[in-house]
């Protein structure tokens, strides 16, 4: 680990299209020869897209895998690289919302798409958040990445075990929430609500939360500039009278939104991930057979 960090340390001085373009050459690679990642996109996007061709799902895949390698390699112009620099690669659109953040308690709903730590950033280089963090099992990259989320505005980071209440202590203290929704993390607090019109196991905390503080919820969705230019982050319209009274109704109204973004660029959204892995009662898996140990991304 110790060497590829060093080696990401010594890839940030050189220019983003090369960066990319060797990350997108590891990810050929990581889709040739990660057969059970691959077996795992293929399903989601056969679930997902089944108007596709065969074809047009293994393009999709394969780019997936690219754009996913990549973002790993970028990481180090995001721990490293100067703030100028960053500042001139990463295009905000229409801004960062100061006003609205520093105005009322904010959940910013970052969905997983492979450059979501962009999104981060963009945030970071204007105002602290708060987020929940799942320490990674090397010590070395969780030192790595806990000090490049946080060298330009103090981070407070939670685990998923702490719950909700430090989380609604700090957007009481109008520290923005950067939450990560849409992950599969069993039936504990979660609704089975339809993404892709496949009932998913999907956690109705962003609704609870927003009931609970009275929090707006501002998405924000980071994608790939063309032609290596960079990233464009984008903050969408916080949404109207969220959550409601229905709290089943706010989350399926989140995973449609999600899966609309996800379909403008389809390549660049978490496809290993098994997002379909918890099922109703009585449903069969849809990756049986697959014996990958599922491990949380290193966000």
């Amino acid at each position: 680990m110790r060497f590829i960090i060093a080696l990401m340390w010594c890839l940030h001085w050189l220019p983003l299209p090369v960066i990319a373009r060797l990350g997108e050459v590891i990810g050929n690679l990581l889709f040739a020869y990660k057969k059970s990642r691959r077996r795992i996109t293929l399903i989601n996007l056969a679930l997902c897209f089944p108007e596709l061709s065969e074809d047009e799902r293994m393009a999709i895949a394969k780019k997936h895998f690219q754009a996913y390698a990549r973002s790993v390699l970028e990481r180090g112009i995001l721990w490293w690289g100067s703030e100028a620099r960053l500042r001139r690669l990463i295009v905000v659109e229409p801004g960062v919302p100061l006003d609205a953040i520093k105005a009322s308690p904010t959940i910013l709903l970052c969905p997983h798409f492979v450059s979501l730590d962009v999104a981060g950033v963009a945030v970071m280089l204007e105002s602290s958040l708060c987020s929940i963090y799942t320490q990674q099992l090397n010590p070395v990259f969780d030192a790595v990445l806990r000090k490049g989320r946080s060298r330009f505005r103090p981070v407070k980071l939670f685990s998923r075990a702490d719950g909700i209440k430090p989380i609604i202590r700090a957007m009481r203290e109008h520290l923005p929430f950067f939450m990560l929704p849409d992950m599969d993390f069993g039936e504990k607090d979660a609704e089975f609500v339809p993404f892709f019109g496949i009932p998913a196991a999907t956690l109705t905390a962003p609704a609870r939360i927003a009931a609970a503080t009275n929090a707006k919820v501002i998405p924000v969705v980071a994608t790939y500039l063309p032609d290596y230019r960079g990233w464009k982050v984008t903050f969408y319209p916080a949404w109207e009278n969220y959550p409601g009274d229905d709290i089943t109704a706010a989350t399926r109204y989140m995973n449609k939104f999600i899966e609309e973004r996800a379909r403008e660029t389809p390549s660049e959204y978490f496809w290993t991930h098994k997002r379909f892995k918890t099922r109703p009662a009585g449903e069969p898996s849809f990756y049986a057979n697959n014996n990958t140990d599922e491990a949380p991304p290193a966000y």
